[in-house]
């Protein structure tokens, strides 16, 4: 059509080539689109919105803003595969400094579960999801939904771990000492570290806890492919992933999606 659409010659329905993917009522050109994800994909501590916005030349911060976040989105590929065989399962509180209780239960932070999968003395593939609280329902359900039964889950002597056996994986439990400061589980503390590095770095720890899944799934998607010596493949993989997914509402990214809980 002379707008650019296509319509079906069957019931005349007019469609875009970007409907149904995140692009899907963008008003800015795909080019740009794919100036920002190469850019994306090739800063390998990630980019800020004000960094992304410079870059680019856009006139708009929200733009940028919501860009990255929509991005963020795609960098969750659909029917991605779970962990498996050994995997050190671990939490750790985001948020800033506040009195009060610290640990597990602490006020005010967002507690995260972090799953780091083996691989010889390194760490291999990790996954991350946002956790209501440290029950054994909250821990069973988000291991479940992570490491595939049958697999090896490594924890300390937390109660809430204590029913992952009857959930079908071999339970090691690493210490019996179950308070936070000893790291006796090097692989997901060592991504703990990381994450929170990152957070405060590049993102100067000014993340809303509304947003963190977000920034969640772009760490994940940086660290499983750190070792990636093809820039190009990254950028590949996101705009792959970028139409197989569901259009994201700017409605929806300000609100925050909550959608690993």
């Amino acid at each position: 059509m002379n707008r650019g659409l296509y319509r079906c010659t069957a019931c005349d329905l007019q469609t875009s080539i970007t409907a149904g993917t995140i692009f899907q009522d963008t008003r800015k050109p795909l080019k740009l689109w794919f100036q920002a994800m190469w850019y994306i994909t090739n800063q390998k501590p990630g980019v800020s919105a004000l960094g992304l916005q410079r870059v680019l030349g856009l006139g708009s911060y929200r733009t940028s803003w919501t860009w990255l976040h929509k991005l963020r989105c795609a960098m969750v590929r659909p029917g991605r595969d779970s962990l498996g065989g050994a995997v050190e399962v671990d939490e750790t509180y985001i948020g800033g400094s506040k009195p009060g209780k610290r640990g597990r239960g602490a006020a005010g932070k967002v507690l995260v579960l972090v799953a780091a999968q083996e691989d010889g003395d390194r760490i291999g593939r990790i996954r991350l999801r946002r956790i209501p609280d440290a029950s054994g329902k909250s821990l069973g359900e988000a291991v479940q939904e992570m490491v595939v039964p049958g697999s090896i889950v490594r924890t300390d002597d937390w109660a809430g771990y204590h029913g992952l056996d009857r959930r079908g994986y071999t339970h090691e439990v690493i210490r019996q000492d179950a308070s936070i400061g000893e790291n006796l589980l090097p692989l997901s503390n060592r991504v703990i570290s990381l994450l929170k590095r990152w957070l405060l770095g590049t993102h100067q720890g000014a993340v809303q806890t509304s947003h963190l899944d977000y920034y969640l799934d772009e760490f994940t998607f940086r660290f499983n492919r750190r070792t990636s010596r093809s820039r190009g493949k990254l950028f590949y993989r996101l705009v792959q992933q970028a139409v197989a997914i569901e259009p994201v509402t700017a409605s929806k990214i300000i609100g925050g999606a909550n959608h690993n809980i």
